[in-house]
């Protein structure tokens, strides 16, 4: 089924974008916006889900996951927790161009955000851990990053009587801790952290002033010419796909995991919800701003067959155009 949604995503955006033209008027002529027409499909295909809402048990599993989250008794060493990397004012990521580890090395990858990862099925650049228990158990263990023994672990955590108590509300069906309730709690706060809402979600449920003109110039640009929402389209603004995106790196990223084409360099579209937070872009952090993406897609690519198909192969923007893209993009 999601792989069927997606595809009729893909479609509708790839047909619109054929069609040049947003809201009746065509994407490269009249520079302003109508409320009717593609438009109303636009505002469909980024609007938000309704909140249903936090079950009571949920919630306090939410909230025992916050605040181990930044708990530095999880790391070997007491001095690292989930936020030392995933830091909340820099979009959950940690503003390097890679990951560092305990002994201050650089890690293999850049640090993704954590926004809105709730509906996603792969987690990490190349897609290898499918729920995000089993993703948040590989730093935990891992020797460079958090180096946790799983017994002296449980042990650190159950002397602490007021956390044992919030594990048994939280879990009122088990008897002691668990390094299973542990990664649970974890991923049920990373499951809530929803981006907070912004100008360009405004526009989407109908304030045709909320955004400006050059920022709804870029709009149209990633919506149409640019073919950004190809793969960048939905509320998250990601297909959650793999992709080769014609970066100069060395790293196999989705061709090395099962299931994923060999000897193409794909990686996992991010969402763009708080884009503007989470500089440095792509799995090496190679791009260090927004106007290196918009530069990247606009000619700066490596050209290879392994391409991603939706990619724009010959996207030429003028200033003005690059300009409008990222004061879009800044909106989300």
């Amino acid at each position: 089924m999601k792989l069927l949604s997606s595809l009729i995503l893909r479609f509708v955006c790839l047909t619109l974008v054929a069609a040049g033209s947003i809201g009746g008027l065509a994407v490269a002529g009249d520079k302003t916006f109508t409320s009717d027409g593609p438009d109303a499909i636009w505002r469909s295909i980024f609007a938000r889900p309704t909140d249903a809402g936090t079950p009571a048990l949920e919630a306090q599993r939410v909230a025992l996951g916050a605040a181990l989250f930044s708990d530095t008794r999880l790391s070997r060493d007491g001095d690292r927790s989930c936020a030392s990397c995933h830091q909340p004012d820099k979009g959950y990521s940690d503003g390097l161009p890679k990951a560092r580890g305990r002994d201050g090395t650089s890690l293999k990858r850049n640090t993704p955000h954590l926004y809105n990862l709730a509906p996603a099925t792969s987690f990490y650049w190349d897609g290898r851990e499918p729920t995000l228990e089993s993703q948040a158990r590989v730093p935990l263990h891992a020797a460079n990053e958090l180096a946790a023994d799983p017994s002296q672990l449980l042990a650190r955590l159950s002397a602490d009587m007021d956390l044992r108590r919030q594990f048994a509300a939280a879990f009122p069906n088990e008897t002691e801790m668990s390094e299973a309730a542990l990664l649970s709690v974890l991923a049920a706060y990373e499951k809530s952290l929803v981006s907070p809402k912004t100008a360009f979600d405004a526009w989407v449920t109908g304030d045709d002033d909320a955004l400006s003109d050059e920022e709804k110039r870029g709009f149209r640009i990633f919506v149409g010419k640019g073919g950004c929402v190809s793969c960048h389209g939905g509320w998250r603004m990601t297909d959650d796909g793999f992709h080769d995106i014609g970066l100069e790196t060395d790293d196999p990223g989705r061709s090395a995991v099962p299931g994923g084409a060999a000897g193409i360099p794909a990686f996992k579209t991010p969402g763009l919800r708080q884009v503007a937070r989470t500089a440095p872009y792509m799995h090496n952090g190679s791009l260090a701003t927004l106007d290196d993406v918009v530069a990247h897609y606009a000619g700066k690519h490596v050209s290879r067959p392994s391409l991603a198909p939706s990619l724009v192969r010959d996207l030429k923007l003028d200033a003005e155009e690059r300009a409008a893209l990222v004061a879009f993009l800044k909106t989300l």
